[in-house]
């Protein structure tokens, strides 16, 4: 408990040299969604400085921060990838121009893959600090969706497999409790 507590103090300090003033609760809150490698979940009024600490956990910690926010209607390609289909369109353009067949393996590559902010987080070298925005505001299935993303920091890609994160990134949910 000790321990915990100086550490505690370590980041709180650590969020105040990036001007960002936590409570001693918000900073413990903090310390351990880190060290338990869980998300910290945020609620309250906008405008409270929920999407503010995210930031200053990236700065604290030298760390990418990503952001997905959140809305109504929100789906697999905004939120975590989809595929470049003008890109692979010329690539069959150049192989018949070339007489070459390209084979389904070919054209379905992570090269012709469009990173959104799920899966940039899972590929992102060091471990980002992934902000997921107004988590309220979007849609059931969504919701489900990203609960299973969180459990495991990983999205399963069907052309290509499953894409997991070498290290679990640090996860900050927000929401005004608009529902």
């Amino acid at each position: 408990r000790k321990e915990s507590s100086a550490a505690s103090d370590v980041y709180k300090r650590q969020l105040q040299a990036q001007g960002y003033l936590p409570s001693r609760e918000l900073a413990t809150a903090a310390f351990l969604a880190l060290r338990l490698a869980r998300p910290l979940l945020l609620e309250g009024a906008p405008g409270t400085g929920k999407t503010a600490i995210a930031a200053a956990l990236a700065g604290a910690l030298g760390r990418p921060l990503i952001r997905l926010q959140c809305y109504e209607g929100l789906d697999l390609a905004a939120a975590a990838y989809e595929w470049n289909y003008a890109r692979q369109m010329l690539e069959i353009r150049l192989a018949q121009a070339g007489e070459r067949q390209r084979t389904a393996d070919e054209l379905f590559d992570r090269r012709f893959l469009i990173e959104r902010p799920l899966l940039e987080t899972l590929t992102t070298t060091p471990a980002p600090v992934l902000l997921i925005d107004e988590l309220d505001r979007a849609d059931a299935p969504f919701e489900a969706f990203l609960l299973e993303f969180l459990a495991d920091f990983q999205l399963t890609i069907p052309e290509l497999g499953p894409i997991t994160a070498a290290t679990p990134p640090l996860v900050v949910l927000t929401s005004n409790r608009s529902r």
